[in-house]
C-alpha cells in the first residue's frame, strides 16, 4: 500500500489519468465495480495531497478526461456509419468531448480540496459527494446536457438484481453518485489511517448490497410482443433494402396466440415510410412501395392483426415554403401509434435531441467547414414538447422516451400524469460494443428510480423488458432477429423520486453539506482540546 501511495504521489497527473480509466471499468459491459470504487477512492486520496488549488483542479480534470474518454468510446463507432465526414474523426471527437465533460469533476475536485485544506479528509469527502451531485446535475442540462455515464451506474447489479441501485427510489441517480463518491473518500481515509476493521465492514456492506436479491416479481395482464428486427445500421437508410426490412419486421410481429388485445412494439427506425398524409408526392415515392401513406398504414395494420396496437419509431416532416417551393424544413423523430385497421393514433416527438447527431448546432458556421450531423439527411430534427403520457385505454397509459432520452434522470415522465410503463425504442446500431449495455443499464436505472417498467425495442439489440425493480425479465441479445412474447410488468407505487424529482437530489446534496459541516465542527473541537 505504501509503495502504491508513493507512485501516486510521485506521478500525480499520470496517476489521475490512470485512475480515471480504472473508475470507468465499473460500467457495463465490464462492470468491474470493485475497481470503480478502488479507482475513485485512490483518486480522492491523491486529491487530498495536491499542493495547490490549480493542481487540484488539474488532477480532477485529467481524471475526468480519461474517465469520459473510455466511457464514451462507443461514440467513435457512430462516425463509421456516415459518409459526410472522415470516420477517423470519431476517434478525435471522443477525447474532444471529454475535454469539456472533465470540467465538472475538475470543479468538484477543486471545491473538495479547498475544504480538505481547512478541515481534513473526512469533511472533504462528504463535501466532495455533495459537489459531485451538483456536477452531475449540471452536466445533465448545461449546453443542452449530456448525462451519459453517472458514477452510480457502477452500482447497478446484474440483470437479475438491482444492486446498490435498488435505493435509487430514495435518492435519484445523481444523489446516489454523490453518496458513492463520499463513501470512496471515507474509504481512502480509513485505508490511509490504518482502520482495517472499518475498511472490512465497508467492503462487506458494498458486496452485500451488490448481491442482495431482488424482491419478488409481480405479474401484469397486458399481452406484449416486442420485436427486434436486427436491421443493420448500414442498411437502414438504403431504399433498396426497405421492402426486405419491412417483411422482416412484419414476419416477427404476426400474432402467434389467441389474445383479444396485444401491444406490439417496434424500434426507432423501424418504419422508413412517411405515414402521415399531406406531404408532396415525391417524399412518398422515396419510401413507400405503393407511393402512398395509406398503403403503408394498411400493411402495417395487417402485420399486427386484429386486437393489436402498434407503437413504432417513425419520422414525420415539417413542411414549409422555401423560395416558393414546398419542401421539408425539419423533421421529427417520433413514436407513432397505429391500430390494426391502419388508423393513426397520437404521436410522441423526441424532445431531447442529440447535438451533432440529430441536428447541427451553429450550422451556418460549421457546415462550410465540412461538419455534418451523423443521422442521414440534410435537414435538422426538431424537438418535441417533452415527456407526455398517452392513455391507450385497455393498452395502458404509455410514457415515451426515444433512444438517448432515457439517460436523463428526472426527465422521463410527465409528473402530473404518471404512465403505467415507459416505451423506449432505440437504434443502438451506432453504439459499438460499450454503448448498448450502458444504454440498457441506464434504462434499468430509470425503471428503479421511477418505479415503472421500461420496454426497450431496438434495431440490433439489446432489447429488453425491464420491470419496476430494474430486473431484466426478458431480453434479446445483440445482432439477433427475434421477438419477446410476455406480459407488460405492472408499475410500482410512485417512488420518493417520482414524487419529488430533483428536489430530492437537492435535499441529499444539502444533507452531505450539513454532514461535512458537522465533521468540521467535531474536528475543530478535537483540535482545540489537544491544544
Amino acid at each position: 500500500m505504501d509503495r502504491l501511495a508513493g507512485y501516486l504521489a510521485k506521478f500525480p497527473y499520470w496517476s489521475a489519468l490512470a485512475l480515471g480509466l480504472v473508475a470507468a471499468l465499473g460500467y457495463p459491459p465490464l462492470h468491474l465495480w470493485p475497481l470503480a470504487i478502488a479507482g475513485m477512492a485512490a483518486y480522492t486520496w491523491l486529491l487530498w495531497q495536491r499542493p495547490s488549488a490549480k493542481s487540484a483542479f488539474l488532477a480532477g480534470w485529467l481524471f475526468g478526461v480519461a474517465h469520459f474518454t473510455l466511457t464514451n468510446n462507443w461514440i467513435a463507432t457512430a462516425f463509421t456509419f456516415q459518409a459526410q465526414m472522415p470516420s477517423i474523426l470519431g476517434w478525435a471527437a471522443v477525447p474532444l468531448l471529454s475535454l469539456y465533460l472533465a470540467v465538472w469533476p475538475g470543479l468538484a475536485s477543486l471545491g473538495a480540496w479547498l475544504v480538505a485544506r481547512k478541515s481534513g479528509p473526512v469533511a472533504a469527502s462528504l463535501a466532495f459527494g455533495a459537489l459531485w451531485i451538483a456536477a452531475e446535475w449540471l452536466r445533465s442540462w448545461v449546453f443542452t446536457g449530456y448525462a451519459w455515464g453517472p458514477f452510480s451506474l457502477s452500482l447497478l447489479g446484474d440483470w437479475s438484481r438491482p444492486g446498490w441501485a435498488g435505493i435509487l427510489p430514495y435518492f435519484g441517480t445523481y444523489a446516489l453518485s454523490g453518496l458513492a463518491v463520499a463513501v470512496c473518500g471515507l474509504l481512502a481515509w480509513m485505508v490511509s489511517t490504518g482502520r482495517r476493521t472499518a475498511v472490512g465492514v465497508t467492503g462487506a456492506l458494498m458486496i452485500g448490497g451488490m448481491l442482495w436479491p431482488a424482491s419478488q416479481p409481480r405479474e401484469g395482464s397486458l399481452p406484449l410482443t416486442l420485436v427486434q428486427p436486427n436491421l443493420k445500421q448500414e442498411d437502414i437508410h438504403d431504399p433498396s433494402k426497405y421492402e426486405e426490412q419491412f417483411q422482416q419486421i412484419a414476419r416477427l410481429s404476426k400474432k402467434q396466440r389467441d389474445v383479444e388485445r396485444r401491444l406490439v412494439l417496434w424500434p426507432e427506425s423501424g418504419v422508413p415510410d412517411y405515414l402521415r398524409d399531406g406531404y408532396p408526392q415525391r417524399y412518398y415515392d422515396q419510401t413507400t412501395a405503393a407511393g402512398e401513406p395509406a398503403f403503408a398504414r394498411f400493411r402495417i395494420g395487417q402485420a399486427i392483426s386484429d386486437g393489436g396496437l402498434l407503437l413504432t419509431g417513425a419520422t414525420d416532416l415539417e413542411m414549409g415554403e422555401v423560395d416558393g417551393y414546398r419542401r421539408a424544413v425539419g423533421a421529427y423523430n417520433t413514436v407513432t401509434a397505429i391500430e390494426a385497421n391502419g388508423t393513426l393514433g397520437p404521436r410522441y416527438a423526441k424532445a431531447h435531441l442529440v447535438p451533432y447527431g440529430e441536428y447541427l448546432p451553429m450550422r451556418e458556421l460549421l457546415e462550410p467547414l465540412g461538419l455534418s450531423r451523423l443521422v442521414a439527411g440534410s435537414i435538422d430534427f426538431l424537438p418535441g414538447p417533452g415527456p407526455q403520457t398517452f392513455d391507450f385505454k385497455e393498452y395502458g397509459k404509455a410514457g415515451m422516451q426515444i433512444c438517448y432520452e432515457i439517460v436523463f434522470s428526472g426527465e422521463v415522465t410527465d409528473p402530473d400524469n404518471r404512465p403505467d410503463y415507459i416505451f423506449n425504442p432505440s437504434n443502438d446500431g451506432w453504439f459499438g460494443l460499450w454503448g448498448p449495455p450502458q444504454h440498457l443499464g441506464q434504462a434499468r436505472m430509470r425503471a428503479i428510480e421511477e418505479g415503472l417498467p421500461v420496454l426497450r425495442s431496438t434495431t440490433t439489440g439489446i432489447s429488453a423488458v425491464i420491470d419496476a425493480r430494474g430486473v431484466v425479465r426478458n431480453h434479446i441479445g445483440k445482432y439477433q432477429a427475434d421477438r419477446i412474447d410476455t406480459l407488460v410488468p405492472p408499475p410500482a407505487a410512485p417512488t420518493w423520486f417520482a414524487r419529488s424529482g430533483h428536489w430530492l437530489t437537492l435535499l441529499w446534496g444539502i444533507a452531505l453539506i450539513v454532514a461535512s459541516l458537522v465533521a468540521m465542527r467535531v474536528q475543530d473541537r478535537y483540535v482545540s482540546q489537544d491544544t
